[in-house]
């Protein structure tokens, strides 16, 4: 049966102690307070630097069983290198201890810069690289470079799918070659609400779908009404009727309006029957 994944991005925002996280509820336990009311929540810090198998570790211990993190890619794959070259900084990503999440790691975000242009050699070889499955992205990881030998974690026993999402933000993408090479990967096109900053593209190309929502008229900042996130649950329930996972995520994070709009969307999905008719 398909599954909505409901969170936000990150959860370490100094604003919402005292608001969203109760006085009291210390900076290390925010996460098990987060996940306690949440079904999942991207991983953001892995996109600014490579993160220690360690933590990872804590973060997996620290979430109900039944959790998922989604995982942002490192920008130094998408902003710096641009995709290109970039097998040995992909195979560091993957030894660096992300998939010490184990059954808790659930879909990779790679998002890539406004200013990046669609190139389809360029992508195709990019989501040719990405592992598809743990065992893949352990094999991968033992290229990691040398400098990373004393901050590594790969010792996967399990073998399981590994899922893939790409943001773009340049209006060159809004091409039907791209979403056809999306298709052919099984990688999902990243709807994304920038407050019409950025291009909006609803196209599903994998078995999942994958949601951001930066703000509903003010980038990063503006919230959700009721209006809203009742017309974002009849599409979730439209692509869970269609038997796609969904994962979405809010990224609204300035006014404290993330968490509570996440946990409206997920108390008007909670309710989803797979047996009634697909709504959206």
């Amino acid at each position: 049966m398909a599954d909505a994944r409901i969170g936000i991005s990150g959860w370490t925002y100094a604003p919402w102690r005292g608001v969203f996280y109760p006085k009291g509820v210390r900076q290390r336990d925010e996460l098990a307070y987060a996940s306690q009311r949440l079904t999942s929540i991207e991983i953001n810090g892995s996109f600014y630097s490579l993160q220690r198998p360690t933590s990872w570790q804590s973060w997996r211990e620290q979430v109900p069983d039944d959790f998922l993190f989604a995982v942002t890619g490192p920008r130094y794959i998408t902003h710096i290198k641009r995709l290109k070259d970039v097998r040995a900084a992909t195979a560091n990503f993957f030894s660096s201890g992300v998939l010490a999440l184990d059954g808790k790691l659930g879909p990779l975000l790679w998002q890539l810069s406004p200013t990046h242009r669609f190139d389809a050699d360029e992508i195709d070889a990019f989501l040719t690289l990405l592992p598809r499955t743990t065992f893949e992205a352990k094999a991968l990881a033992q290229e990691r470079e040398d400098r990373m030998q004393d901050r590594t974690w790969f010792d996967v026993t399990v073998d399981r799918p590994l899922r893939h999402a790409v943001e773009v933000r340049h209006e060159s993408f809004d091409t039907a070659e791209f979403f056809a090479l999306l298709e052919k990967h099984n990688v999902a096109s990243v709807v994304a609400d920038t407050a019409g900053k950025w291009p909006y593209l609803e196209r599903m190309t994998a078995d999942f779908a994958y949601v951001r929502l930066h703000g509903d008229e003010v980038l990063y900042e503006s919230g959700y009404d009721d209006e809203a996130l009742d017309r974002w649950a009849d599409k979730a329930r439209g692509w869970l009727g269609e038997g796609r996972d969904v994962h979405v995520y809010f990224d609204n994070d300035i006014k404290v309006r993330a968490p509570y709009d996440a946990m409206g969307l997920l108390g008007r999905l909670a309710a989803w029957d797979p047996r009634a008719e697909p709504m959206g």
